[in-house]
């Protein structure tokens, strides 16, 4: 019985915490009489790409797997979008373009780790040198100076919120569908929680790597559409720490870094409100970056290692 409560408080925490940061960040906003809407639309607009790529790449930490590539990937997926819109002049196909682009980088990343026998991560190390090495290769090409650029005037329209919040709802409708509701979240829950086992039960982990890969790849895709939309202007930097966010997102919304049976695909909507929510409240509290870093960085530590601790004498050997 004290086990069940321990593991139900454990599940609602991120969300006790993000909601805790919501009322701390309006207990200030209120204080330091700041625009509220005009601040909770910075936050959503902040927030919503993290959300959607670290919402695809739930499915790759759920299998135990780890993608350090994402940011390259989606810098390349925006680039090359860009270079289409502007051959094309079609919205419809810079959204086409952007996303194939950036499945068809996570499937090749999933073959490679497949065909050679080799970890995904390290798979994903060679991907993220390649990928910036295209990046300059895309720019120099195609770029004038140092960026690729689209006419603000093509994306303006779907530079709103609303437009962001429902490509975030439709996407995260879809893998809560498939997550949740069908047996994909399910085997790769198995696989991430124990490899041999679920190799012995007849699960086949290389087609579920492939598939988590797709999905994250749709995820990154979307969201490197979505930052075309919010700067038409892109350069080498673009979606630079988008990598490093995912993952913060991911442990800050409460899935455990080895995937597993603990994974769960709102993890990393959470986290990302909560890491922006976080942010936001540090600067009304004018602490600088530097110390915002360090208040990251330490609870990101603190809850790996709760996690870690939870799970410790309950995990099945890798």
């Amino acid at each position: 019985m004290k086990k069940e409560l321990r593991e139900k408080l454990l599940s609602a925490a991120p969300l006790a915490g993000m909601i805790l940061l919501g009322i701390l960040f309006l207990v200030f906003a209120l204080i330091k009489d700041i625009n509220i809407p005009y601040s909770m639309k910075n936050i959503l607009n902040q927030s919503i790409i993290t959300m959607v790529v670290a919402t695809g790449a739930v499915y790759i930490y759920t299998l135990g797997a780890f993608d350090i590539s994402l940011g390259a990937s989606m810098c390349v997926s925006a680039l090359v979008g860009a270079m289409a819109y502007n051959r094309t002049g079609s919205v419809a196909v810079m959204l086409g373009v952007c996303v194939g682009c950036a499945v068809l980088i996570s499937l090749t990343s999933s073959l490679l780790a497949s065909v050679f026998n080799l970890p995904v991560f390290v798979t994903t190390i060679a991907m993220l040198s390649l990928l910036n090495a295209l990046v300059l290769v895309l720019i120099k090409a195609n770029g004038t100076g140092d960026v690729i650029q689209i006419p603000a005037e093509a994306v303006s329209k779907l530079n709103t919120v609303g437009f962001k919040l429902l490509v975030f709802l439709l996407f995260f409708g879809l893998c809560v569908l498939t997550f949740n509701f069908m047996k994909l979240g399910r085997q790769e829950k198995f696989v991430g929680g124990n490899p041999l086992c679920a190799q012995l039960s007849g699960l086949n982990a290389k087609k579920l790597s492939v598939i988590g890969f797709v999905m994250a790849g749709l995820g990154v895709g979307l969201g490197a559409f979505l930052t075309i939309t919010y700067a038409p202007t892109l350069s080498r930097n673009t979606a630079g720490s988008i990598g490093m966010d995912v993952i913060i997102s991911i442990v800050f919304g409460g899935m455990p870094v080895s995937g597993g049976a603990r994974s769960r695909i709102y993890s990393a909507a959470i986290g990302a409100l909560s890491m922006t929510l976080l942010s936001q409240i540090m600067l009304m509290l004018n602490l600088n970056s530097g110390i915002g870093q360090m208040v990251k960085a330490a609870i990101f530590i603190l809850v790996v290692f709760v996690s870690m601790l939870n799970n410790r004498k309950t995990i099945l050997p890798r």
